[in-house]
C-alpha cells in the first residue's frame, strides 16, 4: 500500500503544504506573505494572523491538484521548529487538529533537516538522489552551517556562524543600500552587472570550519558612510559594483570553510541548501568547485531553497518508515541546532 504524506510548513511567513507519495511529490502550494515588505522584515503577528487565514485553502489547494483526498493520507508532517512561535503553532496545531480527525499519525519535522533533504524530492521516480555521507551548505537569513549527513537522522554540524547568517547580511547590508526587502535576490540581480573587483571588505579570520559575517557588515557599512561624506549620490551611482563585491565576499567566505570541510572529510558529494542557495554566484561557485575537483553537486531547484512543505513532506516520511511518530503533548521550539 502507498504511503501518503501531506507536509505543512508554516515557519516564518510563508504557508505551504505539499503531498508526496511514496517519496514522489505530487504537489507543492506556497502562499508567501506580502505584508511585511513595507517593514522592512517579517512582523511576527502579522505573520501568524496570515497563517491562518491561508492554512486552510493552501492545504485544500495541494489536496486537489495531488489527485486525492484526505481519507487518503497516510500521515501528516509539519514543522515544529526552529521558527516563529506564533507562526509554527498554526501549523502544529491544524496538523494535531487533522491528525485527530482523520486518526492518522502526525510526524514532527526540524525545519533545517528538511533543507538538507530537500535533495531528496524527486518528481519522477528515476531522479537521482544523493549518496551517503555528503556535505551539505546550509545558508539562509537565520543560518550559515556546513553539515555532515551521514543518513537522514544523523548529521553533525561540522561549522557554523558565531554571529550573523549569510543570508542577514545579504539583507543587511541591502537594507542600507535602500534595497526592498527582502534585499538578497536585489543584489543578486544588480551582482550580475557590476564589478566584483571594485570594492574590498574585511573578511573575518575565523578557526576551525566556523563563520562570522559580523565583520563583513560592519566594513560594508563603514564603506559606504565614508564615500558618502565626499559624494552624496555614492550608492546609486555605484549599487552594481557595491553588490558585486559583497556578493563575492560572502561566497568567498563561504567557500573557503566549505573546501576545508571537504578535505577534512573527503566526501565525494556537495549539496547546497536553505535561501541563500538560491543565490546565482552561490550556486555558479559550488558548481564549479565541484567539478574542479570532480565532486558531485546537488544543487536544488529555486522552488526548493526557499521554505517549503515539500521538503517537510520528504522529511517526515523517511521518519514515517521508521515509525517515528510525534505525540500530541510536543509543542514547537524557536531555537533548535542541528
Amino acid at each position: 500500500m502507498s504511503v501518503i504524506i501531506l507536509g505543512i510548513e508554516s515557519s516564518c511567513d510563508d504557508t505551504s503544504a505539499a503531498v508526496i507519495r511514496d517519496g514522489v511529490l505530487l504537489s507543492n502550494v506556497i502562499a508567501s506573505q506580502q505584508v511585511h515588505a513595507e517593514f522592512g522584515g517579517v512582523v511576527p503577528e502579522l505573520a501568524s494572523r496570515a497563517h491562518q487565514q491561508n492554512i486552510v485553502p493552501v492545504v485544500d489547494t495541494a489536496l486537489k491538484r495531488a489527485g486525492i483526498s484526505k481519507s487518503d493520507l497516510t500521515a501528516i508532517g509539519f514543522t515544529r521548529g526552529p521558527g516563529l512561535l506564533g507562526s509554527l503553532l498554526v501549523g502544529t496545531s491544524f496538523a494535531k487538529g487533522m491528525s485527530l480527525g482523520l486518526r492518522i499519525p502526525i510526524v514532527d519535522v526540524n525545519h533545517l533537516h528538511g533543507h538538507v533533504l530537500s535533495h531528496f524530492i524527486r518528481r519522477e521516480e528515476n531522479d537521482p538522489v544523493p549518496e551517503y555521507p555528503f556535505i551539505c551548505l546550509l545558508v539562509s537569513g537565520g543560518n550559515s552551517q556546513i553539515i555532515l549527513v551521514r543518513n537522514y537522522n544523523d548529521m553533525e554540524i561540522l561549522g557554523q556562524t558565531i554571529d550573523d547568517a549569510a543570508g542577514e547580511a545579504f539583507d543587511k547590508c541591502a537594507k542600507v543600500m535602500g534595497l526592498p526587502y527582502p534585499g538578497g535576490p536585489h543584489i543578486d540581480r544588480l551582482a550580475a552587472e557590476g564589478d566584483a573587483a571594485r570594492f574590498k571588505f574585511a573578511k573575518p579570520h575565523i578557526p576551525g570550519l566556523d563563520y562570522s559575517f559580523s565583520g563583513l557588515k560592519t566594513s560594508f557599512l563603514y564603506t559606504l558612510r565614508d564615500e558618502l561624506k565626499n559624494n552624496p549620490d555614492f550608492i546609486e551611482e555605484n549599487k552594481a559594483d557595491l553588490a558585486a563585491s559583497l556578493q563575492k565576499t560572502i561566497i568567498d567566505i563561504l567557500m573557503d570553510k566549505l573546501d576545508k570541510a571537504v578535505k577534512q572529510t573527503g566526501v565525494k558529494t556537495v549539496a547546497i541548501g536553505g535561501g541563500v542557495s538560491a543565490n546565482s554566484g552561490v550556486r555558479d561557485a559550488v558548481a564549479d568547485y565541484c567539478k574542479r575537483r570532480n565532486l558531485t553537486a546537488f544543487i536544488p531547484p529555486r522552488v526548493f531553497t526557499t521554505d517549503n512543505a515539500a521538503m517537510v513532506a520528504i522529511a517526515a516520511y523517511y521518519k514515517y518508515l521508521d515509525r517515528d511518530f510525534c505525540r500530541y503533548d510536543e509543542v514547537p521550539y524557536a531555537r533548535v541546532q542541528v
